[in-house]
């Protein structure tokens, strides 16, 4: 081969995998060496690159000389050794990866001592997935199941490891709606719209070089689905009254507590807007299906909350007992699943005297979670003389009203399709009147009265 410049690494690395792309290599009846102690440094790392990626099927030879006070034999002969690229069949490089697996495991459970089978598997695939892959991850589980948190951990070991230069951009995507929605995600040009005095950004450039998280992902409108898939595919759009794209390449992680495949099926989300983000899906489990995982959860919550006011809080023994056997219990339904425990142990942190979380205070907290979890799932009667029709739609209606946590979020739920033809859509407002044609207001639902 011909080489002007051994030092230029472009032209050294074009000419050596010219030579392997068409030397005719017979694995079957010969073996490959490859000698990198010879030649230039440019040299020696380009066959390094190539035998390391499989363009030269061979092994790497490295000589160097013997030892000092070897004999004058083995002076003249030196040390010469094959460098085996299976990286496994080294017991102290194995044994160091493996301690590095089981620290980047760790710090995505933020140190938690995890007993969940199933989410130690999940922790473990994601790991994997965060060092190895920028494509979009999905996760998906009930409100509270850590799906912003997890997010977040993600970002930060892929910073630790230097693969993200960038920032994280998060937003709750339930926030955007309209004209704010266009602008917060893909920005605007001054004049874009009524209000728009200044250009804006928008979330999508603000990630560039970074992660960008979609918090319930599914509520977004269909035109903004479309906007983004093609940031996704492509990495550049338009932003919101431009005619000139921009250019933005992040990655994405994508929240949702929806049933993705139904919502495709109802047409309030892009098949194909699905399909790109679907490629690593995870389905974090609710609290109620990691009971094993209350217990130390409890203490990691007890020393956040003491790291932060800066005070050591401890449950006494007795009320440590009662408050892990509630908890722990099937009477327990956990229906805030993590975020609902968090805030249990904050209570009751703040309310112990003198750092101590007394028997008292646990059966108080556990009162005032059974009462909570009472209202929630008690609803109106529906006594009333109407169709059964409009009976069946009542309840629908109810029941999402009862899980929300606003009038504006029931809404956009229960009005998700024919909205998207309104111009200015008032979800709360058409909420409201359907529930006064049956005497009923967002108070007495949410109420249980």
């Amino acid at each position: 081969m011909t080489i002007n410049d051994p030092w230029d690494f472009e032209e050294v690395y074009a000419a050596f995998l010219d030579f392997a792309t068409h030397y005719p290599f017979d694995t079957e009846n010969e073996e490959y060496l490859v000698h990198i102690t010879t030649g230039t440094h440019v040299a020696q790392i380009c066959w390094f690159l190539l035998t390391e990626a499989r363009y030269l099927p061979a092994s790497l030879l490295q000589t160097s000389p013997a030892p000092k006070g070897s004999s004058e034999d083995a002076v003249t002969a030196g040390v010469c050794s094959v460098i085996d690229l299976d990286l496994s069949r080294y017991a102290t490089l194995t044994s160091r990866f493996l301690r590095e697996q089981q620290q980047s495991v760790s710090f995505l459970k933020a140190g938690i001592d995890t007993r969940n089978a199933t989410f130690n598997k999940l922790i473990d695939r994601i790991e994997r997935v965060a060092l190895r892959s920028t494509d979009p991850i999905l996760l998906t589980g009930p409100t509270g199941a850590g799906k912003s948190f997890l997010a977040k951990r993600i970002f930060q070991l892929r910073q630790s490891r230097h693969l993200v230069a960038g920032k994280l951009v998060a937003v709750n995507c339930a926030t955007l709606r309209g004209d704010n929605a266009m602008s917060t995600l893909f920005g605007h040009v001054k004049g874009a719209f009524t209000g728009a005095l200044t250009p804006r950004t928008g979330l999508l450039r603000e990630a560039d070089g970074g992660v960008l998280f979609l918090d319930e992902i599914a509520e977004l409108g269909l035109d903004e689905q479309a906007m983004l898939l093609k940031a996704i595919e492509e990495k550049t759009f338009f932003p919101f009254g431009s005619d000139k794209e921009v250019y933005s390449d992040f990655q994405l992680i994508a929240g949702t507590h929806r049933d993705m495949q139904q919502w495709v099926a109802e047409g309030r989300f892009r098949e194909d807007l699905y399909a790109r983000i679907n490629m690593w899906r995870f389905a974090l489990p609710g609290l109620a299906q990691r009971r094993e995982d209350i217990a130390p959860n409890v203490e990691y919550e007890l020393q956040r909350f003491s790291d932060k006011k800066q005070m050591q809080i401890r449950f006494d023994k007795e009320a440590r007992e009662r408050y892990l056997a509630f908890a722990c219990s099937s009477q327990a339904q956990w229906r805030g699943n993590f975020r609902e425990l968090s805030s249990s142990v904050a209570r009751m942190a703040t309310l112990a005297e003198q750092g101590r979380i007394t028997l008292s205070l646990v059966k108080e907290e556990i009162v005032l979670l059974q009462e909570s979890w009472q209202l929630t799932t008690s609803q109106p009667e529906i006594n009333m003389e109407i169709d059964l029709f409009d009976k069946r739609q009542l309840e629908t209606v109810l029941d999402v009203c009862r899980r929300s946590a606003s009038l504006s979020e029931a809404g956009r739920e229960l009005f998700a399709v024919s909205r998207q033809k309104k111009t200015n859509p008032n979800d709360a407002d058409r909420l409201r009147k359907y529930l006064a044609r049956f005497g009923l207001n967002w108070e007495s639902v949410r109420s249980g009265t």
